[in-house]
């Protein structure tokens, strides 16, 4: 009996197509990642490896296992043992059981090494794990699929299938990716959020119990109501986790999904095609346009787009796509403005502006601070104060949450004395910008002063600028033109501010988010 099937860490008792079975489980599976449900008789849904494992046939060492299916029943139990926990499932339509191969050279090297059993002392972690998924992992998901009468019922129903192990390999759990399922047809259906399930197996039954709406393949509409809608922080959406829509297309797209992509993109999504069944040659006249996966996709290398042949046989596809969805830092749609820069706010804390007018100077920094989003993988907020003398407030690292940069923001102290912006600029691009010059993050510098300045300030601008800072000066009431003009980046007109009342801030405030979002976008094409 040496002719085992060599099977992976996810193959569950479903996927295997003879009455009774041998199969060789691999060594090393992570444990967190086996969903076994039952004990002795287990849920056809389980990971046989995971089953193994747990009845004690084999260890996280592998080795061979005979697999026999059983009729389905209900109440299968949940028992924690050799370090899997296995889960409670109502009824399910079919099971198996596992035993051990007698007599093969296999059967002793899985042997040798059972007793290499998980202490009972990391048993409770174990749980934890479950719970809380694949760390490595992190994305929120959706699943954009083909409900259409291209696809039709049954290719449908493989299509979930293909979904469902997707879903179950991605390692979903608290701190781990989640998803949600919205359907294309005539009109897209959102069936299920993020926020719904946190758990593999809640996920497989709602999977499983979509149905199928036929109508028309109106990708693009589906996609952009998916951009926009799906990932708000209400529906689950979690902050500074790359956002995902894979697209599952049979065929081809009955409408325009380039817009869709390009509304996308504007939202900080990632999109993935994956499409089954090409257009044959005498189809491509039916097809509106082509190119429609290079259009969709968030960038057209190659990386985004995914091709299957059909939809029979697509266990092997789903590994290299889980792989695609976890590579965190291929998601280059993920940084948009909002989320992947660094501004500094050098600020005048002269005598002439005065305590009721510096509020309003904080004031109108808190409100340009509050369109990013600030994390600790996201956007950062610096804070310098000068007169002669300089004080860093707080720096890029000193605060990761909204909340806290704007109530540094608040308790900042008037100094009240003289005027010399040119040093405050060689101070901030050296202490402040310094540590993060080889950051990912774009920089930025908001100049605000009232006044002139006793010393040069057109070398140290240049320098910042030749250091990859791009530089806003913000000028009120005395601020001469001359030097504002002269510490702007090019061009200097939409990089310079002037209002001759304090007051006049608060109407800036957008002009200079959209500037640093304009060149943002303008250095990342």
């Amino acid at each position: 009996s040496l002719a085992s099937t060599a099977i992976t860490c996810f193959t569950r008792g479903l996927d295997l197509r003879k009455e009774t079975e041998d199969v060789l489980c691999p060594a090393n599976c992570p444990l967190w990642q086996f969903y076994v449900f039952g004990d002795g008789v287990y849920a056809s849904l389980s990971s046989v490896c995971g089953a193994a494992i747990h009845r004690g046939v084999i260890t996280n060492a592998g080795g061979a296992v005979r697999v026999q299916t059983l009729p389905g029943q209900e109440n299968y139990p949940a028992v924690n043992a050799n370090g899997i926990q296995s889960q409670m499932l109502a009824r399910w339509a079919s099971s198996f059981s596992v035993t051990r191969i007698k007599n093969t050279a296999l059967e002793s090297v899985g042997r040798s090494v059972s007793t290499a059993r998980p202490s009972t002392g990391k048993r409770p972690k174990k749980l934890l794990d479950k719970k809380a998924g694949n760390k490595d992992c992190k994305a929120d998901i959706a699943f954009l699929i083909d409900g259409s009468y291209n696809i039709g019922q049954r290719r449908f129903n493989l299509q979930k299938n293909f979904v469902g192990k997707v879903a179950v390999m991605l390692g979903i759990g608290t701190e781990g990716p989640h998803v949600g399922v919205v359907q294309a047809s005539e009109h897209p259906k959102i069936e299920f959020y993020l926020k719904n399930f946190t758990a593999a197996k809640e996920v497989l039954f709602a999977i499983k119990e979509l149905g199928f709406r036929g109508g028309n393949s109106n990708t693009g509409k589906a996609l952009k109501h998916t951009a926009q809608k799906f990932f708000s922080l209400e529906n689950g959406a979690r902050k500074g986790i790359p956002k995902i829509i894979v697209v599952f297309l049979d065929g081809w797209p009955s409408d325009d999904i380039e817009e869709a992509g390009i509304v996308a993109r504007e939202f900080g999504v990632n999109v993935f095609i994956v499409s089954v069944a090409k257009p044959t040659t005498e189809e491509l006249g039916m097809v509106q346009d082509i190119g429609f996966v290079d259009k969709a996709v968030c960038r057209n290398n190659g990386f985004f787009s995914y091709q299957m042949p059909t939809w029979f046989g697509t266990t092997k596809y789903v590994k290299p796509l889980v792989q695609k969805l976890c590579s965190h830092e291929q998601m280059l749609c993920s940084k948009t403005c909002y989320n992947s820069v660094n501004i500094g706010f050098l600020i005048d804390g002269s005598s002439s502006i005065g305590d009721s007018n510096f509020r309003l100077v904080l004031e109108f920094i808190s409100n340009v601070a509050k369109a990013f989003e600030i994390s600790d993988i996201g956007s950062k907020i610096a804070a310098v104060q000068f007169t002669y003398d300089q004080r860093t407030e707080f720096s890029f690292t000193d605060y990761t949450t909204k909340e806290k940069v704007l109530s540094a923001i608040r308790n900042i102290r008037y100094m009240s004395g003289g005027t010399a912006t040119g040093d405050a600029i060689s101070f901030t691009t050296r202490n402040v910008f310094g540590p993060v010059k080889d950051g990912a993050n774009k920089n930025f510098l908001v100049v605000l002063t009232d006044g002139q300045s006793y010393d040069d300030v057109r070398g140290p601008a240049a320098a910042a600028q030749k250091a990859g800072i791009t530089v806003f000066s913000v000028g009120v009431a005395w601020a001469p033109l001359d030097d504002l003009k002269d510490m702007a980046s090019e061009p200097r007109e939409s990089h310079t501010f002037f209002t001759r009342e304090f007051t006049g801030l608060e109407q800036m405030v957008p002009d200079i988010i959209r500037g640093i979002c304009k060149d943002f976008l303008d250095t990342k094409q």
